[in-house]
């Protein structure tokens, strides 16, 4: 057949691959268009209207709705919700300090570890500090019932992002439902974990957290690079919390907020095409994949 013949049929063909290359093809115009802002839906609350402080009162302060946490030689920082909850949507705008800031880590999850210690769930999101020529490393992490046996299960996953955390603030947020659990960032979801298996998956009331504090032994590359108090203090700050959801005491009745499109029971065709663009780009290590971990003990994998 000549090759004339076939070039009307190829010219969508064409035109269409150049929209694709057009969406994956630059990593510096950031993801695809998740389509829904599902923090929008959520009310920013204050500081003090969701949460107090943990520990480290004199290393924190709130002025004009800002939280600034900061960490020194003598003490780090930590603040916990006024309830625990049993699913929601929970977030807070931050930003990271520039510079030299290995060994620290500067966090935002939800945690049962006060009323189950040793044997407690976490859903974690962690800023994992870095040397100066070296982009932050955000960790997502999952456990189950903890480390009751001594033997720590984790589930990260590791990013790095498409812009710098230390210029401005960025929204960061759980989604938390009985059947998922998604990790969004500036409401691009970058991470979804579902419920295979009641075993692999959290289910008891949680309280919200956030902290600032030294990891020289694993924090950054492992522990080679360590905290280094000459760059002191390493601070965090937090603003526009989210915290909705239903508490442990509340009704058997009550539902989370959806982060999904309306009429859609999980992430819409669009949020999985820019949760997979992350992935694609900016995943820098995911546990499922790790060789050198026993599988047996992550069988959602």
């Amino acid at each position: 057949m000549p090759s004339h013949f076939c070039l009307p049929f190829m010219a969508p063909i064409f035109t269409l691959f150049l929209a694709f290359l057009m969406i994956f093809s630059s990593n510096a115009q950031g993801p695809p268009s998740p389509g829904y802002s599902p923090s929008s839906m959520v009310s920013s609350v204050n500081f003090d209207q969701g949460f107090r402080n943990l520990w480290g009162p004199q290393h924190q302060r709130v002025d004009q709705g800002t939280l600034t946490i900061w960490l020194d030689k003598n003490s780090g920082s930590g603040f916990k919700s006024l309830h625990p909850y049993q699913s929601g949507f929970f977030g807070a705008s931050m930003k990271l300090q520039p510079g030299y800031t290995a060994g620290v880590i500067t966090s935002f999850y939800l945690s049962n570890n006060q009323d189950h210690p040793g044997n407690h769930d976490e859903i974690d999101i962690e800023f994992l500090g870095t040397t100066p020529d070296k982009p932050y490393t955000l960790q997502t992490n999952v456990y189950i019932r903890g480390s009751g046996d001594g033997n720590i299960i984790g589930r990260e996953m590791q990013f790095h992002l498409w812009f710098d955390p230390t210029q401005d603030y960025h929204n960061y947020a759980i989604l938390w439902t009985p059947s998922e659990i998604v990790f969004f960032v500036d409401d691009v979801p970058i991470r979804r974990y579902s419920r295979k298996t009641d075993a692999t998956f959290p289910t008891r009331p949680m309280w919200v957290y956030g902290s600032i504090w030294d990891a020289s032994s694993w924090a950054t590359e492992n522990g080679r690079y360590k905290a280094d108090y000459t760059y002191q203090p390493f601070v965090g700050w937090y603003t526009n919390f989210k915290v909705s959801g239903c508490t442990a005491s509340g009704s058997a009745s009550c539902r989370p907020p959806s982060a999904f499109p309306s009429g859609s029971g999980s992430l819409s065709a669009q949020q999985v095409l820019a949760m997979n663009w992350v992935q694609s780009n900016y995943l820098v290590y995911d546990y499922c994949h790790d060789p050198k971990r026993d599988h047996t003990q992550t069988p959602e994998c």
